[in-house]
């Protein structure tokens, strides 16, 4: 097994190159040092992390922008980007399109398109709910992480959308 991901913390950016998993326990390659990480979840969103001796309790939770997780270690919050080779894909094909500030609202898992609250050409602002897609029976509300204009919506209210997809597209 081999995949490779990039973490966004902040301005710092590190490849994350998974080499072996078995149950809980990973062997990884963070940029170029090899670790051995098990990795337990404690109760819905805490995770406890053991890397060589030392353990962390980490409690993490998902924001609103694509693959991003706000993650609280020791006191500690920071808001991390999971960057895989389909968010990379779609970040570089719209800034190729020459955008350089973009929202991209996505689901998690695949789902219904329940309703559509905006349209493109809409002004919303930051916390904004625009979507709401229902997934596993629970229908949850996907919110705008900036004040912006929706440039795009990819999809229809009764769409059946694959997970990761983006579905809304703010400039």
């Amino acid at each position: 097994m081999s995949s490779v991901l990039q973490v966004k913390i902040g301005d710092r950016t590190e490849s994350i190159k998974i080499l072996e998993r078995s149950g809980n326990h990973l062997k990884i390659l963070l940029g170029e040092k090899e670790y051995s990480v098990d990795i337990a979840k404690v109760e819905k969103n805490i995770f406890s992390v053991l890397m060589g001796n030392r353990t962390f309790d980490i409690e993490v939770s998902r924001s609103t922008k694509r693959n991003s997780y706000s993650v609280k270690n020791a006191g500690h919050t920071f808001d991390v980007q999971v960057i895989d080779a389909e968010t990379r894909y779609m970040l570089n094909r719209l800034k190729a399109a020459g955008e350089d500030d973009i929202n991209i609202i996505s689901c998690p898992m695949p789902g219904k398109i329940v309703k559509i609250l905006v349209s493109e050409g809409d002004r919303v602002t930051a916390g904004q709910v625009v979507i709401t897609v229902s997934a596993m029976k629970m229908e949850s509300e996907y919110k705008s992480g900036k004040s912006g204009l929706v440039k795009e919506v990819m999809v229809s209210e009764g769409d059946i959308v694959e997970a990761n997809l983006p579905l809304i597209i703010l400039e």
